[in-house]
């Protein structure tokens, strides 16, 4: 591995169950254990997993003016939070394109931001560049706070195991500050998998314990880590976007399905200008999901044709484990992005058909909202 890549809290925990290590967004993560990629999906959808998340970025923001500058880097309406709720949200730059995408909590005194690994330190900076507007105060407490996500059906009776919060009490994303094995933590409903399941921050330093504690606690149910590629396929399966995959800078939130938390009425924000301009004017190019309607594997990067000419490529793709058949995303013209409109993947040099779908592919989320 370089010198360059960090190590999560857990890295000793991922070598202990026989996890391959690769470099991922700067740090060195399993991305599967021995018993592979399938089974580790199948876990999540059936029973439980336990995933390291430590390398995700949290930014805090303090002061009197907290909530303006929330309001002035994210594209959602953070003054509909309350206290104990969080919501999905996008940072633009002032030309529409995506900085990145995140997730915003509202404690009583604070937000809170949890940004990806791979964007950590452009998000804190860019932050940063506004801060000096607003009587506000911006601390990047990633290296302190150390994440796990227990995500699957049976999270919920391993999780009460170790806690005395009412977890019925936290509603799909929400949160409640508690304690996990004695240790403080904060336990939000919130994850990536399209499975009922709790995100678990907690003091960097008692990670490894609280994971131990929670392998112990889902042992009766086959509770497993679970690696960074059967994350990817969950989260396809959901049609859940990644960033650097189906959200970019050289899209809009508006281009990317995104609208849904792009409050162009919460008054100005960065990109605001661009994006009530390219709503007035419609998009151009849109994301969809897609299916395979023959044999192949969809992978990123794979050319799209519709009517057959080449109008876009894959942005992530998979043979789904949980339907059998190819799954993704894909940028498309707008007047392709119609669901059932029938397009093609290239796969080796071959046209494979495929139709343009809403997602999610996997209908049978145990997630209640």
């Amino acid at each position: 591995m370089s010198e360059t890549t960090k190590r999560t809290p857990l890295f000793e925990e991922h070598q202990r169950a026989g996890g391959k290590i690769v470099p991922f967004a700067g740090w060195e993560m399993a991305v599967q254990y021995p018993s592979g990629i399938v089974a580790e999906h199948h876990k999540v959808r059936t029973a439980a997993g336990l995933f390291d998340v430590c390398h995700m970025g949290e930014l805090e923001i303090r002061g009197p003016q907290a909530l303006d500058l929330v309001q002035h880097v994210t594209t959602n309406d953070a003054s509909k939070l309350a206290v104990g709720q969080a919501q999905y949200s996008v940072f633009c730059y002032e030309d529409g394109g995506a900085v990145d995408d995140c997730i915003v909590y509202r404690f009583p005194d604070h937000y809170l931001i949890v940004v990806n690994a791979s964007n950590a330190a452009k998000d804190r900076d860019w932050i940063r560049r506004f801060e000096p507007l607003f009587d506000a105060q911006l601390i990047d407490r990633s290296d302190d706070t150390g994440l796990i996500a227990l995500q699957g059906p049976l999270s919920q009776p391993i999780l009460a195991r170790l806690t005395e919060t009412d977890l019925v009490a936290i509603q799909y994303y929400h949160f409640a500050e508690g304690q996990v094995a004695g240790i403080p933590a904060v336990i939000s409903r919130t994850g990536y998998t399209g499975e009922d399941g709790f995100e678990i921050a907690v003091a960097a330093a008692e990670t490894p314990e609280i994971w131990r504690r929670l392998l112990a606690a889902g042992a009766p149910e086959g509770i497993a880590p679970i690696g960074l590629g059967a994350r990817d396929s969950l989260r396809l399966e959901m049609g859940y976007a990644l960033y650097g995959n189906d959200i970019d800078d050289r899209h809009t939130p508006l281009e990317a399905g995104l609208g849904w938390v792009t409050k162009l009425d919460k008054g100005d924000f960065l990109g605001s200008e661009r994006l009530r301009a390219q709503k007035a004017a419609g998009v151009t190019r849109r994301l969809v999901g897609f299916v395979l309607r023959e044999k192949g594997f969809p992978r990123h990067g794979y050319p799209v044709r519709c009517h057959g000419e080449v109008a876009g490529e894959v942005t992530s793709g998979v043979l789904s484990p949980s339907l059998g058949y190819g799954v993704g995303m894909a940028y498309v013209p707008a007047e392709a992005a119609r669901p059932g409109t029938p397009i093609e993947i290239v796969i080796r040099d071959r046209g494979i058909p495929a139709e343009v779908v809403r997602p999610p592919f996997y209908k049978a989320s145990s997630i209640r909202k």
